[in-house]
């Protein structure tokens, strides 16, 4: 783990805001002492999470869309350190590993050119890269016995969560995602469109789960590719539920847990599938706040729910003074994915 930039405690009680008479997460919340073995500090830890922030958006650029990404782990630290550590649920189940250091590939991103074809091609490189860094991370957290929580970065992430958790199970895994896009998109090179797809060609994934895709922002291409593989991807549109109210939200949640529970599975979320939250790909219409912090805590009550990813939230897009409320409701989903496990 040479390439993760560990949290320090001095770091994390800068940004906790102690109050007399109150205990904040940030005075519970394990991190990694110096000079220690990391691995053998994780196995040993009483947390049961272990928290990893990826503070980049190279897979966002090279699928084309608008950078940000890489600011959400630093504003949900932010908002976690700060919540009441309490009996709903307790800081000390979490230990904050720290972030990946991306610094080189960031730099080098930042000299490409996304729409040149060339400098695409080289943006593909830069995220397999990082596939492989993501990867042999979560590999390393879920075989030290724990379940990891990634933030930040782009969707592209989720290759190397499912190939990480798939390495360490020794066999396919599974995912439900909670999104408006599909992110199965063809094998042009790597970026946050197709992580998915990727990881099922790879043969990590096994069974696929999208909840609350949005019809208008599919191709036929991909529907059909959908069509295909209906024994191992499924999903539900979010205008099924919602709009045209043909299906229920309950019983496709029970629909997307039935179909993937048998083997261990990821949880993924994407924030550009909730209304008006600063992302990549940001939209006006989708599932509430309430119903994506449901969906967390529903998947997460599972067994098999081997790891949780929050990705796309970009708060530096908000040019408001409410730039922070990203960070909070990224806080607010791990917490419920903690509270589904009891912590």
């Amino acid at each position: 783990m040479e390439n993760i930039t560990l949290l320090s405690q001095n770091e994390l009680a800068k940004i906790t805001n102690h109050r007399s008479g109150e205990i904040k997460f940030g005075e519970k919340i394990i991190t990694i002492p110096k000079d220690s073995d990391v691995l053998e500090f994780i196995t040993n830890s009483e947390a049961k999470f272990v928290l990893l922030g990826i503070p980049e958006d190279i897979g966002v650029k090279a699928n084309l869309g608008r950078v940000g990404t890489a600011t959400a782990y630093e504003s949900a630290l932010s908002s976690l350190a700060n919540i009441q550590h309490n009996k709903f649920c307790k800081g000390n189940y979490l230990l904050v590993l720290g972030k990946l250091n991306v610094t080189d590939l960031v730099e080098k991103a930042n000299l490409l050119d996304s729409n040149n074809k060339e400098h695409r091609k080289e943006l593909f490189k830069l995220v397999e890269q990082l596939d492989i860094e993501v990867s042999h991370i979560i590999h390393k957290i879920c075989n030290a016995g724990k379940i990891p929580i990634i933030v930040g970065g782009g969707h592209n992430n989720a290759y190397g969560n499912i190939k990480g958790l798939a390495l360490a199970k020794g066999k396919p895994v599974n995912a439900v995602n909670f999104d408006a896009h599909t992110d199965f998109r063809i094998l042009e090179g790597r970026h946050s469109g197709n992580g998915f797809s990727y990881a099922y060609e790879d043969g990590f994934l096994k069974k696929y789960f999208v909840f609350g895709l949005h019809e208008n922002f599919v191709s036929k291409s991909v529907f059909n590719t959908l069509k295909e593989l209906t024994s191992r991807v499924k999903y539900v549109t979010y205008e099924e539920v919602e709009v045209k109210r043909e299906k229920n939200f309950e019983s496709e949640l029970e629909n997307a847990l039935n179909f993937i529970k048998n083997e261990p599975f990821g949880v993924e979320l994407d924030l550009d599938a909730i209304p008006n939250i600063p992302s990549s790909a940001m939209t006006l219409s989708g599932f509430s706040v309430d119903k994506a912090r449901h969906y967390v805590y529903y998947f997460g009550k599972h067994q098999n729910a081997s790891y949780l990813h929050i990705c796309e939230g970009a708060p530096s897009l908000d040019d408001s003074k409410n730039n922070h409320l990203t960070g909070k409701l990224i806080a607010s989903l791990i917490t419920d994915f903690m509270k589904a496990k009891n912590c």
